[in-house]
């Protein structure tokens, strides 16, 4: 007998993973129809604006970089809008288990780990997106009483400890990752999903915001040397 007969559906491993790469897919193309057949219509008025993190003046200047910059920058803004509809998923799982739980007295083994897990690798691969638009959390003691290139060159300054951060982050993801696969890893649960893929976005989530973090700096010493030979004119 399967030690998992008597709990009802059980979600398997494969439709989990093959789900969270294709989910996103119908939801981002649904979304570009809707928002093709509002344009069409003659009363619609979309909002045009975009919320600014302001205090972030490389943001705030819209500076583009070059070619590599807008590159890392395209893929960071799109796979951050991809996993960003991993959290409806999330929301469907709870659904789901307080039905079969209350209703059918027939609680679920898995909604509770595939849904920490989900937004566990949600939070690793939001990184990069986060930092693009200026989401992460900043210690303004002294940033927000410095002018404009002040911060821009704050930014500079601090990128060193920004950059140990990411490298150490990615050198221990690639280990765990590098681990796990070998020993073929799962959770102790009786769900027992595999922990590579987990340990695989890790690394990837590392090195998007290796690689935005690269993005940011190139904007922050082009746009810190533009703003002082603006400030010399």
């Amino acid at each position: 007998m399967s030690d998992l007969e008597g709990f009802g559906f059980v979600m398997p491993h494969w439709l989990y993973w093959g789900w969270l790469a294709v989910m996103p897919l119908i939801m981002i193309t649904l979304e570009r129809l809707s928002k093709k057949k509002a344009e069409k219509d003659p009363h619609n008025h979309p909002y045009l604006g975009e919320v600014l993190a302001d205090e972030d003046p490389v943001i705030h200047h819209q500076e583009k970089g070059n070619l590599f910059c807008r590159a890392v920058d395209w893929i960071t803004e799109n796979s951050g809008i991809f996993i960003s509809f991993w959290t409806v998923n999330a929301v469907c799982f709870y659904f789901f288990e307080v039905v079969m739980r209350y209703l059918f007295n027939m609680p679920t083994i898995w909604v509770h780990e595939a849904s920490f897990l989900l937004l566990g690798m949600q939070y690793l691969l939001a990184g990069g997106f986060a930092l693009l638009h200026g989401a992460h959390v900043r210690v303004d003691v002294m940033y927000n009483f410095l002018p404009e290139r002040g911060r821009v060159g704050m930014d500079i300054f601090t990128s060193m400890f920004f950059f140990i951060f990411a490298i150490a982050l990615m050198l221990t993801s690639w280990t765990f990752f590098q681990d796990s696969l070998a020993m073929g890893e799962t959770t102790v649960e009786t769900w027992g999903i595999q922990y590579w893929p987990v340990k695989a976005l890790m690394f990837l989530g590392s090195l998007l915001l290796l690689l935005a973090g690269i993005s940011k700096l190139i904007k922050d010493i082009a746009l810190y040397i533009r703003m002082g030979r603006g400030a010399a004119q």
